[in-house]
């Protein structure tokens, strides 16, 4: 059983992650921030989409994804095509230029990862893949309603205590 020590330091490391993401984010280049960056990343992973379902892959809400989309649009990265099953609607595809842009922030990300991972193996660079892989499969969809929260009250279980005969 993990003990409640080993929940804290994990809260405390995961709480850190946010300065491994500002390094990351550092890499890219100024004109594409790391919102613009995820867009390029769906709509290259997942193909044309509805804005909908863009804001349903980014788990935020529509107001947030229209203006990463805003931002990717004027820069020439994303086009907004009228959608032919809804004429309502527009349908998001990734441009030779957009492709272009996230070919180079992904070579920047991974020059930024071999140069900050350069001294771990190859089995420890795959042990973190892994573990991250279950750690977000583990937490499912975030924007589910049936996502129940422990209660802040609830106990989690101490490490057990072994005792030294006396």
């Amino acid at each position: 059983m993990v003990a409640r020590r080993q929940y804290e330091e994990l809260a405390r490391q995961l709480g850190a992650i946010g300065a491994v993401k500002r390094g990351m984010a550092r890499a890219l280049p100024q004109d594409c921030p790391p919102g613009s960056a995820i867009v390029l990343t769906l709509l290259d992973r997942h193909g044309d989409m509805r804005m909908s379902r863009l804001a349903e892959l980014l788990a935020v809400d529509m107001s947030v994804t229209s203006r990463h989309v805003a931002h990717v649009a004027e820069r020439g990265w994303i086009e907004r095509c009228p959608d032919p099953a809804d004429k309502r609607s527009r349908i998001l595809r990734l441009t030779p230029a957009g492709k272009e842009r996230l070919d180079d922030m992904s070579e920047r990300y991974v020059e930024t990862l071999a140069h900050f991972l350069g001294d771990w193996s190859d089995d420890e660079v795959d042990q973190l893949c892994t573990l991250l892989a279950r750690l977000r499969d583990s937490f499912g969809d975030c924007r589910a309603q049936s996502v129940r929260l422990p209660n802040p009250g609830t106990r989690i279980p101490s490490a057990p205590t072994t005792r030294t005969p006396v």
